[in-house]
Order: C-alpha cells, then structure tokens, then sequence
C-alpha cells in the first residue's frame, strides 16, 4: 500500500519524508517546528513578514518548507541533484482559473496541505494533488452535499465506499481539484466518487464543468485515499 496514515502523518518527530510506490515524494512539516530563516529566499522571508495573522503566516512558512522538502528528495532522489532549500523558489500562478496554484522552477509539479497541526506538500514528474483533513465536524448541509453513505449489499463496488467519512470524501475531492489547479473555484461536487478500494486506490468521475474546464489538461491515472485515527489523506497524480 502506498499511503500508510500512520507513517506519513507522525507526530513525533517534526520532519518526515514518504515516497508513494510508483508516485510521488510527500514531506510532511509539524506546525510545531518553526522554519528557520535558512530555509527561506529572501523575496520569502519578506512575504511571510507581510502576513499579520500569526497562525497564517505559520502555515505558509509550513507549507513552503514541506514543498521545498518534498522537492529536494524528489529531485535528490530521481536525478541525483542536492539542491539547498533556500534555494527552492515557491511561486503560484498570479491570475486565470488556476490562481493561487503552487508551481516550482522545473519540470516538476507540487501540491501544499495543511490542516491542524501538519502542512504536507507533493513532488511529482507532472501534475500532483494533495489534500490533508483534520477529523472534525462537519455541518449538516454540506456533509449532505458531499455524499451520504447509503446501505448497500457487502460485496457490492459501493460497499468500501459507504465507510468514507465526510473529511475523507472532502479530501478526496479537495485532492482532486487540487490536481487540476482549479481549487475551490469549482463546486466539490463536480467530483463524484464511485468506489474506494481495500489497497486505498479510489475511483472518481467528474461533472459537465470540471470536464469542460480541465478538457484540454491532462488527466491524472491514480488516486489514493487513507484515513487514519485523526487525519485523513488523499493524492492524486
């Protein structure tokens, strides 16, 4: 199994980097350990200066050190090259339906989570999604747009997929739009998911508008899903 939560989402110590079988890189940050300034460019350390909102600024400098980590090992990893962190530059796509998007110098592409006390980020050869969630409460109406588990016979496609949890279903989705670049802009609900499996592998299908905004990018081929005692996961590349 290529996600395990209980290895990737690690409390104790407060750096951690994973490696999906035949995926991509994930680092995960505890919020807990404060980036050092040698971590970060200057344009960065000015950025995050900027952010008056201390539990923000915490997660941005957390989730720029966990894309930073998962880049360096994936490009140390897969190509043999040793770059410096500081050395890593962050950016997001400045305006278009992918605004806000994560992007990195080079052929590679990163997704950025957080959620409670973990940022986590993503470093694959092409597009990559990550979503982390909390387990919380969710309100009523939204748990009801997101999909309620319906009864079905024990050894039906559907049957795994009925223990989903809301956050899970969240993330999976999140995960998807995440992908694509898209975020939020587009209504969770464009993604419909039909089926989860033992392994973790979970299955999708996307609605009128996601197909006709993301008709000329390309697809992802794997989705996994794992749901843990107090987090839950999803990736999609």
């Amino acid at each position: 199994m290529p996600l395990r939560e209980a290895s990737i989402i690690n409390p104790a110590p407060p750096l951690h980097i994973s490696h999906a079988i035949g995926g991509p890189t994930i680092a995960v940050v505890s919020m807990n350990s404060a980036p050092t300034a040698a971590h970060m460019s200057a344009a960065e350390a000015v950025h995050a200066a900027t952010l008056p909102i201390p539990k923000r600024r915490t997660e941005w400098l957390a989730g720029r050190l966990a894309a930073k980590l998962a880049v360096q090992e994936y490009r140390r990893r897969h190509f043999g090259i040793h770059d410096a962190t500081r050395d890593i530059v962050v950016s997001t796509i400045s305006a278009g339906p992918r605004a806000g998007m994560p992007v990195v110098d080079g052929a590679a592409g990163i997704s950025i989570s957080h959620s409670g006390e973990f940022a986590v980020a993503a470093c694959a050869s092409g597009p990559v999604g990550i979503d982390l969630e909390r387990h919380r409460p969710f309100a009523p109406l939204l748990r009801a747009e997101l999909g309620t588990p319906i009864v079905s016979e024990p050894n039906s496609r559907h049957a795994r997929l009925d223990t989903m949890g809301t956050p899970l279903r969240w993330a999976c989705r999140e995960a998807v739009l995440k992908y694509f670049g898209f975020g939020l802009r587009i209504d969770p609900r464009e993604v419909r998911l039909t089926g989860w499996r033992a392994d973790g592998e979970f299955q999708w299908a996307a609605g009128p508008s996601l197909r006709h905004m993301a008709a000329a990018l390309r697809w992802p081929h794997r989705a996994r899903a794992v749901e843990g005692q107090d987090y839950c996961l999803a990736l999609v590349w």
